[in-house]
C-alpha cells in the first residue's frame, strides 16, 4: 500500500524528535521522576491500607510522562483528575472503534445516525482545548527577544512550523499530531500494566518468580532503573505474555486497500477496510501451546519479540506502520511493573479472592477491562528485607 508524503513526514518527526534512542536516553531523568511520583502515590495508599486502582494510577503516570514530554508540565495532579482524563480518552477510542453505518452506506454519513461523530467531537475538543492553551502560552513566551525554550516536543514542532524547510506544519496539524500521540500512548500502556498485575495476582507462583528475579538483579525494595531491564528476562517474558493474551489494540489500526490484492486464497477488493485480528493470532492453537494459559516461560530462550518481525505476536503492528511509540512502551512498562512488584507486596481487598478478579474486556478500537483491578499495597518492612 502506498504511503503518502504527509504521513512519511509526520512519521519522521515522531522517530527523530520523540522516540529515537537519543531522545529517549536524554529523557530518562523525566521518567524516573514520574515513576517516583507513582511510587509516592502507592506509598500513601499503603499507609492508609487503601486499595489502589492500578489502571487509574498507571494512567496518571503515563499521561503526565507524555504531557511533560510534550509541554514540560503535568496534566493531572490527582487520581480523581486522572479518572476524568481516562474517561475522555476511553470515550474517544470507543467511538472510533464502534461499527459505523456510514462506513457501509457512505450516503448516510451526513446524517450521523448513531451520533458517533457528535460524541467524538465533544471528547476530542476537550483535549484539543487544553493543547491550544499550552500552544498559545508557548507562542507568547517565544515572542520577541525574550523567548524561552523548554526543549520539549512542542518547541521542536514549533521550530519545524516556523522553519520554512522541507516539512511544512501549521498549528492545527501540531494539535492533531499531539492528540494522536496522546490518545494512542496512554490507554494501551495503562491497559497492559493493569492486565499484567491482574495475571500476576492470579498466579502466585509466577509472581514469586518475578519477585525473586527482581531481588537478585536489583535488590528488594529498590525502584527499577532502565539499565536494569536487560537483567530481567523473566519479567520481560511476563510483559510479552500479557501482550499475547491481552493485546491493547485487538484489531490493530484499520487499513484500506488502494487496489485489488490477492492474499492467499482471498481477494481483497479496492477500498475495502482491513482489520488484522491480533487477539485471535495471539491465541491460535496452531501457533501456541496451551494458548489460553498465562505462561511467561514460553518466551524464555525464545526469539519471538513484539517488534513486528514475528507475525505470531504483533501487538504493535508491523512494517512501516508499526506503532512509533514501541521504544517508549518497552521502557515504561518494565519500569512501572517491576517497581510496583519490587517496592510493595500486594493483596486483594477484604472479602475478595483471585476468582473475583474480573477477566472480561470491553471492546472498542482498544480493549479495556470491564472491571478495574483494585488491590491493596503493603509497604515492605525490615523483616521482608531479611527474608
Amino acid at each position: 500500500m502506498r504511503v503518502s508524503p504527509r504521513w512519511r513526514d509526520l512519521r519522521k518527526i515522531c522517530n527523530n524528535q520523540l522516540f529515537s534512542s537519543k531522545s529517549l536516553d536524554s529523557s530518562q531523568a523525566l521518567r524516573r521522576r514520574k515513576l517516583q511520583d507513582l511510587l509516592d502515590d502507592i506509598e500513601k495508599c499503603s499507609e492508609n491500607a487503601e486499595a489502589v486502582d492500578i489502571g487509574r494510577v498507571a494512567f496518571k503516570t503515563t499521561v503526565n510522562l507524555l504531557s511533560n514530554t510534550f509541554f514540560s508540565a503535568n496534566f493531572v495532579n490527582s487520581a480523581e483528575e486522572a479518572g476524568e482524563y481516562k474517561k475522555i480518552v476511553v470515550s474517544i477510542l470507543k467511538e472510533v472503534g464502534t461499527p459505523n453505518l456510514s462506513d457501509f452506506f457512505p450516503m448516510l454519513k451526513v446524517f450521523d445516525l448513531q451520533g458517533i461523530r457528535r460524541r467524538s467531537v465533544v471528547s476530542v475538543n476537550k483535549v484539543l482545548s487544553i493543547f491550544r492553551r499550552f500552544i498559545g502560552e508557548r507562542l507568547k513566551m517565544r515572542e520577541g527577544t525574550c523567548s524561552i525554550g523548554n526543549d520539549d516536543m512542542l518547541d521542536a514542532l514549533l521550530n519545524i512550523s516556523l522553519d520554512n524547510g522541507k516539512i511544512e506544519m501549521d498549528k492545527d496539524e501540531i494539535e492533531h499530531l499531539l492528540l494522536n500521540l496522546f490518545v494512542a500512548g496512554t490507554e494501551p500502556t495503562t491497559y497492559t500494566l493493569e492486565w499484567a498485575m491482574a495475571e500476576l495476582m492470579n498466579n502466585s507462583e509466577i509472581m514469586s518468580k518475578v519477585q525473586k528475579e527482581l531481588e537478585q538483579a536489583v535488590g528488594k525494595g529498590i525502584p527499577i532503573q532502565e539499565t536494569d531491564i536487560a537483567k530481567l528476562p523473566y519479567m520481560q517474558a511476563v510483559i510479552k505474555e500479557t501482550f499475547r493474551l491481552h493485546p491493547a489494540v485487538p484489531f490493530l489500526l484499520p487499513r484500506k486497500a488502494e487496489a485489488d490484492v490477492k492474499i492467499g486464497e482471498y481477494t481483497i477488493p479496492k477500498d475495502a477496510q482491513i482489520l488484522v485480528n491480533a487477539w485471535v493470532i495471539g491465541r491460535d492453537p496452531n501457533k501456541w501451546d496451551n494458548p489460553n494459559v498465562f505462561l511467561p516461560e514460553r518466551f524464555l530462550d525464545c526469539e519471538i519479540d513484539v517488534k513486528g518481525h514475528h507475525f505470531e505476536l504483533i501487538p504493535f503492528g508491523s512494517g512501516r506502520r508499526i506503532c512509533p511509540g514501541l521504544p517508549l512502551a518497552f521502557r515504561m512498562l518494565p519500569l512501572m511493573l517491576g517497581s510496583l512488584i519490587n517496592c510493595f507486596s500486594w493483596k486483594l481487598e477484604d472479602g475478595l479472592n483471585v476468582d473475583d478478579l474480573n477477566k472480561e474486556d470491553e471492546y472498542g478500537i482498544t480493549l479495556e477491562k470491564s472491571q478495574p483491578v483494585r488491590i491493596v499495597p503493603i509497604k515492605l518492612t525490615e523483616k521482608d528485607y531479611m527474608l
